[in-house]
C-alpha cells in the first residue's frame, strides 16, 4: 500500500475544504461590509442625552489629551462626561477635578479599592454606570482618541430606531515597525468579524474603546455579573450575552472612530492578547465553533499547501486552489478595509497573515498553559 500517495490525496482533500470554508467566511460574512450603509447623523431632535464614560488607571498623561477632545465634541443635546478614577496614583483625579471644576458637565468618579475577586475595570464600570444620569451611555478609554468632533453624534445616531448595542471601530495609531503593522492587522481582522457577524444578527463581541449602550441593557443582563471575577470581557462577554435580547447596530464610519496608541514591544503585546484570548474561553460553545472553525482552516491552509508542494502532488490543482484561495483574500479584505478607512497594505497582506496566525497559536497555546492572566 502506498502510503504516501494516500497521504497525499488525503491533504489535498482536506486543502480545498480548508479553501472551501474560508471562502464562505470570506463572501457570506466579511464582503458584505464592505457595502454597509453609511451612518447618517441624526437630526439634533432626534439625539438622546448621553453619558459618556473613560475609565482611567494611571492614565494622567492620556487624560490630558483626551479630555480637551471630549469637551470638544459637537453634541446638540445634554451630554455628561464621567471620569472613573480606577485606583490611580499618578494624580489623575486632581486633573480630573480641575477640569469638574470649569465645566460642569464633567465628573469625576473616584475608586479608591475594588472588592475582593472581582474585576478592577468592571467594578469601576459598574460604579460609572450605576451613576449615569442618562439612560444611553458611550464608553472609551483613557488611552483613546475620537477622529471627530461628530464621534459622539455618529455613535449616539445608531440608536434610533430603538436599538439598545452600537459596536463601533476603534483602529491603533499608524507607526513604525513591522509590530505595529501585525498590531493594526489583528485589529482589522477582529472588527471585520465581529461586526459582520453583527450585521448577520450574530453579535459576540465589540471594544470598550469604543462601545454604547443603554442603561436598561446593561441592568436587564446584571451588569457584569456572570463574569465579574473574569479580568477581561466588559466588552465582548457583556456583548455576547446581551445580545442575546438586544437589537444590535453598526456603526463603521470614520467619523464614529476612536483611535488608540498601540503596544510598542512584543511582550506588552502579547499580554494584552494573552487577556482577550483568555476571555474568549468563556465564550459560548456555538462562538467558539464559528470562530474556531475560521482559525483552524486558515492555520491548516499554511500547513498542508507547503506540504503538497513539497510532495509535488498535483501541482496544478494545488496551485490553482492556492490562487483562488488568495483571490478571495484580497477580493474581500481590500474592500473591507476601504470601508472601514483602515491602510492595510496589499503588498504585506500574505506576511501579515502568516505572522497573525503563528502568534495566534502561540499565544493561545500560552493561555491554555497558564492558569493567571495579569491585569494593570
Amino acid at each position: 500500500m502506498d502510503y504516501s500517495f494516500i497521504l497525499s490525496v488525503s491533504l489535498f482533500y482536506l486543502l480545498v475544504a480548508c479553501v472551501l470554508v474560508q471562502l464562505f467566511y470570506k463572501f457570506y460574512y466579511f464582503l458584505p461590509l464592505a457595502f454597509h450603509q453609511r451612518q447618517e447623523v441624526a437630526p439634533p431632535s432626534a439625539l438622546p442625552p448621553l453619558s459618556i464614560l473613560v475609565c482611567a488607571h494611571n492614565e494622567v498623561e492620556n487624560l490630558k489629551e483626551l479630555l480637551p477632545l471630549l469637551l470638544e465634541q459637537e453634541y446638540p443635546q445634554p451630554v455628561e462626561f464621567i471620569i472613573i478614577d480606577d485606583r490611580s496614583w499618578d494624580g489623575s483625579h486632581v486633573l480630573v477635578k480641575e477640569y469638574e471644576m470649569e465645566h460642569p458637565n464633567v465628573r469625576l468618579l473616584r475608586v479608591k479599592e475594588t472588592p475582593a475577586l472581582m474585576s478592577p475595570k468592571k467594578y469601576a464600570l459598574f460604579l460609572g454606570i450605576k451613576a449615569a444620569q442618562y439612560e444611553h451611555l458611550l464608553l472609551t478609554d483613557a488611552d483613546c482618541r475620537p477622529l471627530s468632533a461628530q464621534w459622539a453624534q455618529y455613535m449616539a445616531s445608531g440608536f434610533l430606531g430603538q436599538n439598545d448595542i452600537i459596536l463601533g471601530v476603534s483602529p491603533y495609531m499608524q507607526i513604525y515597525g513591522f509590530l505595529n503593522h501585525l498590531i493594526r492587522y489583528e485589529t482589522f481582522l477582529t472588527a471585520m468579524q465581529y461586526l459582520s457577524f453583527a450585521k448577520k444578527g450574530q453579535a459576540y463581541m465589540g471594544v470598550g474603546r469604543n462601545l454604547a449602550y443603554t442603561k436598561s441593557t446593561f441592568l436587564r443582563n446584571k451588569g457584569f455579573a456572570s463574569h465579574i471575577r473574569s479580568l477581561g470581557g466588559d466588552d465582548d462577554l457583556f456583548v455576547q450575552e446581551a445580545a442575546k435580547h438586544s437589537a444590535v447596530q453598526i456603526v463603521i464610519d470614520q467619523d464614529a472612530q476612536t483611535s488608540s496608541t498601540p503596544e510598542s514591544r512584543w511582550r506588552d503585546w502579547w499580554r494584552q492578547k494573552r487577556r482577550h484570548l483568555a476571555a474568549g474561553r468563556q465564550y459560548q460553545k456555538k462562538e467558539q465553533f464559528r470562530l474556531g472553525l475560521f482559525v483552524l482552516s486558515n492555520g491548516l491552509f499554511y500547513v498542508i499547501s507547503p506540504v503538497l508542494l513539497g510532495l509535488q502532488y498535483q501541482l496544478l490543482w494545488v496551485g490553482l486552489i492556492i490562487g483562488v484561495r488568495y483571490a478571495g483574500l484580497y477580493g474581500t479584505y481590500l474592500p473591507v478595509a476601504r470601508r472601514l478607512q483602515d491602510p492595510l497594505k496589499w503588498w504585506l497582506l500574505p506576511i501579515l497573515e502568516l505572522g497573525y496566525y503563528l502568534n495566534y497559536i502561540g499565544i493561545g497555546i500560552s493561555v491554555l498553559t497558564t492558569k493567571k492572566v495579569r491585569w494593570k
